[in-house]
């Protein structure tokens, strides 16, 4: 009795397995066969290789326009840095040209300025300063072999006036010092222009003071006047006369003094001066 189900459980299994089959043919073939079917296996592969080439193309299409863009950003960085460069360069030749022209103007100035001297004179430049520091001394770049002397006085053009920088204190070869009016050691013989009362002018060390004329006498302080001009007067032999030195800016007076003092501006802006003249003592 158990060997006969064994074999009825067999036989059984045996059917399943057949059943199975057939239904797994029977579906394959119903599966091919039948139009109606929802699934259709080719349009099922062409969209799932549509889909995969359309990501193909989106990611190479990005990575190209990746390349493209650094390709480009590098090539206007360069163009950009060139442009730079010339816009310096532009800035640096307009700049040139505005000074060249402004050197010009001064040179023509200092020309007309010449022409119109009464003095035999030496046009020269100022190059530099003292290097010693024994006087408030300004170096011109001209000297003894260009018929630079010691004591020669040096004039000066600013502001359409002619005016009195100082004197000759050192002849080299090639360079020469002068000493300025605001040197403590500088004094000038002057006048008033218009009062002709004499003084002595001389500097206080720094061309931030004013200047000094002494030795005024008593009588003049009714006569003087702030914006009165003041001259050399030719006393010495060192400075011809007449020579503007600056206008008065304030009056010094003590009751005990037998003089009066006066405070000078000096007419010649030594923190501009760029070019001057020496010029003999005697007028032509």
């Amino acid at each position: 009795m158990p060997r006969s189900s064994s074999k009825q459980k067999k036989r059984i299994s045996a059917d399943v397995y057949v059943f199975a089959a057939l239904m797994l043919v029977s579906f394959s073939l119903l599966l091919f066969s039948t139009r109606s079917f929802v699934i259709n296996i080719r349009d099922t592969g062409l969209s799932l290789f549509s889909g995969v080439r359309g990501t193909v193309y989106a990611v190479s299409s990005a990575v190209s326009r990746t390349v493209l863009s650094a390709k480009e950003l590098i090539a206007l960085r360069r163009e950009y840095n060139k442009l730079l460069e010339r816009i310096t360069r532009y800035e640096h030749l307009e700049r040139g040209a505005a000074e060249i022209r402004a050197e010009n103007n001064r040179l023509r100035e200092q020309l007309d300025f010449s022409k119109n001297l009464s003095y035999k004179y030496i046009a020269v430049e100022v190059s530099g300063r003292d290097p010693d520091n024994i006087f408030s001394a300004f170096v011109i770049n001209k000297g003894k072999r260009h018929g630079i002397e010691n004591n020669m006085p040096v004039i000066a053009f600013q502001d359409g006036m002619q005016a009195l920088a100082g004197k000759v204190i050192q002849t080299g070869q090639l360079e020469s010092l002068v000493m300025p009016l605001y040197d403590q050691r500088c004094f000038v013989s002057a006048r008033l222009a218009h009062e002709r009362y004499d003084g002595i002018v001389e500097g206080q060390g720094s061309p931030a003071h004013p200047l000094l004329m002494r030795s005024i006498t008593k009588r003049a302080r009714d006569d003087v006047n702030t914006g009165d001009i003041v001259v050399t007067s030719g006393m010495g032999g060192v400075y011809p006369a007449g020579i503007i030195i600056g206008r008065v800016s304030k009056i010094l007076f003590l009751e005990y003094e037998t003089s009066i003092e006066l405070e000078l501006e000096s007419a010649i802006d030594f923190s501009r001066l760029e070019y001057v003249f020496a010029i003999e003592g005697k007028s032509e």
